[in-house]
């Protein structure tokens, strides 16, 4: 960990310069993803993006060439125009709308209302992180609240995907101190642990393999969008290798998605200690299944084979299309919805109390609209594929094959999925990842935005 913030002795034209290299990597990235052809994010939306990264001040155009092609609309027409409207420019493939299950966003869901969430002590806690920045820190951190740099995450390794914003690498340790502080302010205790974990195990398991240049547990990146405020909307960004939180905060509502958790190992000993992460999931998950009569699991379990990956809508999926599968559950027993909700709360408890009470109350007044779809075997070791898909919450568990940190527990791809390598990602669909559907209508409602 450095020991000065980050540029402290780095010019103006090297800024640039390193500026201008992360965006061609970054653009490199994305169309060696969308020319690869086997994202689902893109799958789903029926084809390869062109791309073009902007300014949060400017409005870009993506221009189609040799290597680009212009990306479809949802594949259904809107009942409004797309999410967002026209708040700020969005070019990642097309503008943000939304992960829907026929192209068609639902409305009336989501409203600018007071659900009495305490926002203060994140507030201040954002506040204190920027006061602690550098000049040259803040400037590469801190983006406009309808920046495309939202929709900039990946779980992928530092060494695939390069983020922007600060890493806890480039921090002081005071400055760590004041984001780890921030962090503590917008997760719970079981939500902080979770994260810490994560970035422990890929710490250990980078070094089992020999690569922790890019897997350990400093190359994870701030970002905050907006200004943290009691009335205006802001929120932040925490991105690295399988952990992901987004969190959108208008007044006293708060927004928690998209988020990623996910390990590979999840489990491993350290230091003489064996430290798992993303058990409650998995437990959850087998939990539920488990419930189900023959004829119920007949109905949830969408395929007996699981693939390699089967997640839907991670990463540069915001537009999602996918239609309702599995077993609705108002065909369930009121002990089986407890198992089925108790997999959203797995997720949702790793917010703060009064923001995971807000969320499961809207997750539980769309019960009766709730599908969960189920892909493997139902074997206590046996890899899966669970989805809860609602029109307010969209949550994957994913058991996936060995990946680059496959040798660090004897595993390569060819060896097939297992529980020891999870993706989880957790969405709200319909418009209101990022908090967009609230920041659509605080512009739209707010006298001193009219």
């Amino acid at each position: 960990m450095t020991d000065a913030g980050m540029g402290g002795s780095t010019g103006g034209d090297i800024q640039a310069e390193e500026a201008r290299s992360a965006e061609s990597d970054r653009r490199g990235f994305m169309r060696r993803v969308f020319l690869a052809g086997g994202a689902t994010a893109f799958t789903a939306m029926g084809g390869a993006g062109a791309i073009a990264f902007a300014d949060d001040s400017t409005t870009a155009t993506a221009s189609p060439s040799a290597d680009d092609s212009a990306s479809p609309s949802p594949s259904a027409s809107s009942t409004r125009g797309s999410g967002g409207g026209t708040l700020g420019a969005q070019t990642i493939t097309e503008d943000f709308y939304g992960l829907t299950t026929d192209g068609r966003q639902l409305d009336d869901l989501f409203t600018v209302h007071s659900q009495g969430v305490d926002t203060g002590p994140v507030v201040a806690a954002a506040q204190a992180f920027l006061a602690g920045l550098t000049a040259t820190q803040k400037t590469a951190t801190q983006f406009t609240v309808h920046s495309t740099e939202w929709r900039l995450w990946s779980n992928l390794d530092p060494g695939e995907f390069k983020r922007q914003g600060v890493s806890l690498a480039d921090l002081t340790d005071d400055q760590n101190a004041l984001g780890t502080a921030l962090m503590k302010a917008a997760l719970s205790a079981d939500g902080l642990e979770t994260t810490e974990k994560i970035r422990r195990l890929n710490k250990a398991a980078g070094e089992l393999v020999g690569k922790s240049d890019v897997f350990n547990d400093e190359l994870f990146y701030w970002t905050v969008m907006g200004t943290p405020s009691a009335t205006e909307p802001w929120g932040f960004q925490f991105d690295g290798h399988h952990l992901v939180v987004n969190y959108f905060v208008l007044g006293d509502q708060v927004v928690m998605s998209p988020c990623f958790w996910g390990s590979e190992p999840t489990s491993l000993e350290i230091d003489g200690e064996t430290v798992s992460v993303c058990q409650e999931e998995v437990e959850a998950s087998l939990a539920f299944v488990q419930s189900l009569t023959a004829a119920q699991q007949t109905t949830a379990i969408i395929s007996a084979t699981k693939a390699d990956e089967d997640m839907k809508a991670g990463a540069f999926a915001d537009n999602a299309v996918q239609a309702y599968a599995g077993i609705r559950a108002t065909a369930l027993t009121t002990s089986q919805k407890r198992k089925l909700l108790a997999v959203a709360e797995a997720f949702v408890n790793r917010g703060k109390a009064d923001v995971a009470k807000a969320r499961m109350a809207e997750i539980r007044a769309h019960l009766d609209d709730t599908y969960a779809a189920w892909i493997g075997g139902t074997g206590d070791d046996d890899p899966f594929y669970l989805r809860l898909h609602s029109p307010v919450v969209w949550i994957e568990v994913d058991c996936q094959a060995a990946g680059p940190l496959g040798g660090a527990y004897g595993k390569t791809r060819a060896d097939g999925p297992s529980q020891k390598h999870i993706h989880s990602v957790v969405r709200t669909p319909n418009g209101n990842d990022y908090g967009r559907e609230l920041l659509r209508q605080h512009y739209l409602t707010s006298p001193h935005h009219r």
